[in-house]
């Protein structure tokens, strides 16, 4: 137990908690705004910073609150310039966040929740099991230390999120959309743009109305099969929400205006990759605003999978193309650095476990 265990993470607050604690100690409302500058758009690592807050509310928040930084416990430079971070939490856990370099600004990926229960076959994550949810404290802290330090490299900004690492974003959907709140304030948080954050979910279709409603960030959807018998068996999410479940509620779902949702669909060598796989996928998607990323399976230790043919990636984007679809094949980065998500958890989890067998 650490000295500041008894305090609050004071990016676990939203303004109307930090509005409300300040109100019960008869503090202006507009120091909230004050306070949220210096620690998201200032990046103040200390209350003491705050010198346009008087020395006594200093104090007070000094005695209540942490604003700590996330401990780096392992990290990862790629050929390509991609670097992933093992950050380790308060309680000893571990997450994983990859900043991804683009060709004038960087991509942030980043964890919603200590491993992952959802159990998709194709994911390093999900042999780790679930342990806990993420805080928003804790998934805003990955944004703001990283743009901390690209903004000290000074060589490209920091402009897109996807919360595509670890863990199912919806399945921890209070916080997500508490932390989202406060990477896409424009005026007092992180300043990130809507239209450059997008999540990433396996399907929880009960939660999708909601994010609808509750912010306008993109939506992405793993869907990696255009039938319920592949899909279930890659994804166990899919035989409580079958495909024609998802794509109604996606057929629905509120998009801007030019906004499509993005369907991520990981191409694994004759599982789900052959020239007939691309026709029904077409077919699927038709009642949608749809675009599609097709991604290479990237192969990683203890995985029964193997990576497509190059031929075949061509063709199945071919098919789709012809059929008027906005296409890319994505091809994954940081190979040379194991950024497939789990992967440098895992393998700090079974050096843990070495070492404890060595000791007893």
């Amino acid at each position: 137990m650490t000295l500041a265990s008894h305090k609050i993470d004071i990016k676990n607050l939203s303004r109307q908690q930090l509005g409300d604690w300040l109100s019960e100690r008869n503090i202006p409302s507009f120091r909230v705004d004050q306070i949220f500058q210096w620690i998201y758009t200032r990046q103040a690592d200390g209350f003491h910073m705050m010198t346009n807050v008087g020395k006594t509310l200093r104090a007070e928040l000094d005695a209540t609150f942490t604003n700590f930084r996330l401990g780096v416990e392992h990290e990862v430079t790629g050929a390509d310039r991609t670097v992933k971070f093992l950050f380790r939490l308060e309680d000893g856990q571990f997450i994983e966040t990859v900043l991804i370099p683009e060709k004038d600004h960087y991509t942030l990926c980043v964890s919603t929740q200590v491993g992952c229960a959802q159990g998709c076959r194709f994911c390093m994550t999900a042999k780790g099991g679930f342990v806990r949810n993420l805080s928003a404290g804790e998934i805003i802290s990955q944004v703001r230390d990283v743009q901390h330090r690209v903004q000290g490299q000074g060589d490209m900004p920091l402009t897109n999120i996807v919360l595509m690492g670890m863990g199912e974003p919806l399945a921890n959907y209070d916080n997500v959309i508490q932390a989202l709140s406060v990477i896409t304030d424009g005026d007092f948080g992180l300043k990130f743009s809507t239209r450059r954050v997008t999540l990433s979910t396996a399907g929880l279709v009960p939660r999708l109305p909601d994010l609808g409603r509750d912010t306008q960030v993109n939506l992405a959807i793993s869907l990696n099969a255009a039938d319920d018998d592949v899909r279930s068996r890659l994804m166990p999410i899919n035989r409580k929400y079958p495909l024609d479940t998802l794509i109604a509620a996606c057929r629905v779902f509120p998009l801007p205006p030019r906004r499509k949702i993005t369907f991520e669909y990981i191409l694994i060598r004759d599982v789900n990759d052959r020239p007939d796989d691309a026709r029904r996928l077409a077919s699927l998607l038709r009642p949608v605003r749809a675009k599609i990323n097709l991604i290479p399976f990237n192969t990683h230790p203890g995985s029964d999978f193997q990576r497509p043919d190059p031929n075949r990636v061509d063709q199945f984007q071919e098919i789709l193309a012809a059929r008027h679809y906005t296409v890319m094949v994505r091809h994954s980065k940081g190979q040379d650095i194991g950024a497939a998500c789990g992967q440098l958890r895992a393998d700090r989890r079974e050096s843990r476990q070495s070492l404890e067998t060595e000791l007893t």
